[in-house]
């Protein structure tokens, strides 16, 4: 005798009465058996239901984590990036990154299981040290930039642009295009100037011409960056997601890139009743991941002693955790005390990797953001005076090969120290801005246990030896 049987909703007939086996189980009866799948079914769905929750919850608290990093520079970066992808309208309400998060998740840009998208702006922005919270690396993102990549290159022209900039730049050409400006008149950012000029019809993907006349006056580098957009565009139209971007901007000295303009070299006013403020950050001890740094002491001491020669009033702050790195930061931001200050001086001391370092939880910070809290903008107090942040820290895995060469003296042996430094990966340009790194993006640098590190100690000597006080 043949009977019906409902699994999972489905009748299920041709299969008899008795002798049913059911995952390993043996039931006979119609009723024990409808009854025993039906059991199963409902264990089998709400298993799947949990996983499916964790893995929404997993995802939701990876973007929480990397919104936490982002500061409002970030943030704005971001919208402008995401311009030709989400509605304009639903832009101009962003107030975080969540918000530009929850409004790709709605458009479906972004998913736990394709997290592309946020992975190249992320990129985009040059916060390679947040990658990896989404299982990228920053070479990774480039391998599928051409087959993935959703920001345009026009897009992306825009943004590099604005990052190199420089306020006197800006300020001459909203000059220069005052008659296409509200007559109200209005702090612009580069990157509301360019969305504004979209706006109003006169800057398009292909149409670059208004941009192309303003750089020809302010900025041959700019122009350059112009001419590279509209070369690619000729030669590989829709194939390329990446331009190669000079960096007109940015002034190189060793180890060091200093953020000013090309056109115009200040000489700081240095004759005020203080010099300045210098706070050293040393980091020797962590937690079971990261080795302890030795000789980073004899560096603290070294960076005291010749800022106290130099006239000024050093802080050191040993051991800090990223969050006490935070605080810190947002307490000497607030510092009224810096409007009687003719400059001020941040060392840093710790391991690291691309973009970021180390505080003594083993918890990164961006470089990026730690330089942040000091802007005009958000320290009005140090505006127009110089600002100068030095690194020391591995900024990745990779070691540089050495270059040999011939030399009339025999060299000292210096086999455990780095014989060679060169600029960092740059940071979003802001003015009076200096940053001296240790490393180039993605190496090593390297540390004598009792000497201290090449870094600081070269840099110490030079200070010295050809800095007027």
């Amino acid at each position: 005798m043949k009977s019906y049987y409902k699994v999972c909703g489905i009748e299920v007939s041709g299969v008899t009465s008795v002798d049913f086996v059911l995952a390993g189980r043996e039931t006979v009866g119609s009723s024990s058996m409808e009854h025993d799948v039906s059991m199963e079914c409902d264990v089998s769905m709400e298993r799947d239901i949990s996983m499916e929750h964790d893995v929404n919850l997993r995802f939701r608290q990876q973007l929480l984590l990397i919104d936490e990093h982002l500061v409002a520079e970030d943030v704005a970066a971001l919208k402008f990036l995401c311009t030709d992808l989400l509605p304009f309208r639903k832009l101009e309400g962003v107030k975080s990154a969540l918000d530009i998060f929850q409004l790709l998740m709605v458009e479906e840009y972004l998913n736990e299981e394709n997290t592309f998208l946020l992975a190249e702006l992320l990129y985009r922005i040059k916060y390679h040290s947040l990658l990896n919270k989404l299982g990228y690396t920053k070479e990774k993102v480039q391998e599928c930039l051409h087959e993935k990549g959703r920001v345009s290159p026009y897009r992306q022209l825009l943004y590099d642009l604005s990052e190199n900039i420089t306020s006197e730049m800006l300020k001459d050409i909203i000059f220069l295009l005052q008659s296409h400006l509200p007559k109200r008149q209005m702090t612009l950012s580069a990157l509301e100037l360019l969305l504004l000029l979209e706006k109003q019809g006169l800057l398009t993907e292909n149409n670059v011409q208004m941009l192309e006349e303003v750089c020809m006056k302010v900025s041959p580098d700019l122009l350059e960056m112009v001419n590279c957009y509209k070369r690619a565009k000729v030669s590989l139209p829709q194939q390329e997601n990446t331009l190669p971007v000079k960096e007109p901007s940015l002034s190189r000295s060793g180890g060091t890139r200093v953020f000013a303009s090309p056109q115009k070299i200040t000489r700081y006013k240095m004759d005020g009743p203080h010099r300045g403020f210098c706070l050293i950050i040393n980091n020797v001890k962590f937690g079971t991941s990261l080795q302890e740094r030795k000789g980073s002491c004899k560096d603290a001491e070294e960076l005291e002693r010749v800022f106290t020669w130099l006239g000024l009033d050093v802080r050191i702050y040993p051991d800090q955790t990223s969050w006490q790195i935070r605080e810190l930061l947002r307490t000497w931001q607030r510092l009224p005390d810096h409007k009687d200050r003719d400059c001020f001086i941040c060392c840093i001391l710790s391991h690291g990797e691309s973009g970021a370092i180390y505080g003594k939880d083993e918890q990164l910070i961006s470089i990026r953001t730690i330089m942040s809290h000091f802007t005009a903008k958000h320290c009005p107090q140090l505006a127009e005076k110089p600002k100068l942040f030095f690194i020391q820290a591995c900024q990745g895995k990779a070691i540089q090969c050495p270059v040999y060469v011939e030399a009339d003296a025999r060299i000292p042996d210096l086999s455990s120290m780095q014989q060679s430094v060169s600029p960092s990966e740059s940071i979003p340009e802001e003015a009076d801005f200096l940053l001296g790194m240790a490393t180039i993006d993605g190496y090593v640098s390297f540390r004598h246990v009792q000497q201290g590190t090449w870094y600081i100690q070269a840099l110490c000597s030079k200070l010295q030896l050809l800095v007027p006080r």
